[in-house]
């Protein structure tokens, strides 16, 4: 990560934020308001009238329940590697018992 820490502008539903971020995460940073941006405009729907803050937390909403489904499938996925590779391991101490 880079030393310093440079201003990017961010537009998010039609308003505009700066925001601090290390040089080598600005393109991550800039994925991140496009993704928000597009959840929010979901949200909103044609409803142009909706609160912004209400529109905004529905969509933090959103976007935090699929990274606990994200979470959880990781979580699972890391258990199922662990377990095979404790069978291979098993299985290479047979082999090598064997001999």
């Amino acid at each position: 990560m880079s030393g310093g820490n440079e201003a990017v502008s961010v537009h998010v539903l039609d308003r505009e934020y700066t925001v601090g971020v290390a040089a080598d995460e600005r393109e991550s940073l800039m994925a991140a308001a496009r993704l928000l941006d597009g959840r929010m405009r979901e949200v909103r729907g044609s409803n142009r009238m909706a609160a912004v803050d209400r529109v905004a937390v529905l969509a933090a909403l959103n976007l935090a329940h699929e990274l606990q489904q994200v979470r959880v499938e990781n979580e699972q996925r890391d258990r199922e590697i662990a377990r095979l590779l404790e069978d291979l391991q098993r299985k290479l101490d047979g082999l090598i018992d064997a001999r």
